[in-house]
């Protein structure tokens, strides 16, 4: 399983949230050769879903263009101070992770 996602959601003026997110992935392209010249296979982030009080505020497609432990920023309106923003993503080989982060 992948390493903890980074994440920061903080309420800004005007009752925007703003999220910040770093992945911990390798997001491997499938075209890279290894020192033995055999190719890498891919292994990329696919999709990203984010939800705040179990409504979905963001979805993403990913793919092998993206840079390995991609960054995400983006916000929302509403969210208040203590509410619960989650953020989860699976990738082409199957794996997944989701992991939560409280308002500030």
């Amino acid at each position: 399983m992948a390493d903890p996602m980074r994440i920061r959601a903080q309420l800004k003026d005007g009752g925007v949230t703003e999220v910040r997110v770093l992945m911990a992935h390798i997001m491997e392209t499938g075209q890279r050769k290894d020192g033995s010249g055999k190719i890498v296979p891919a292994h990329h982030i696919q999709n990203v879903t984010a939800t705040w009080n179990g409504k979905t505020v963001l979805t993403a497609q990913f793919g092998p263009a993206v840079s390995q432990n991609p960054v995400m920023n983006f916000s929302f309106k509403g969210g208040a101070k203590g509410d619960k923003v989650s953020v989860s993503w699976s990738d082409n080989k199957g794996d997944k992770r989701t992991d939560e982060a409280t308002i500030s």
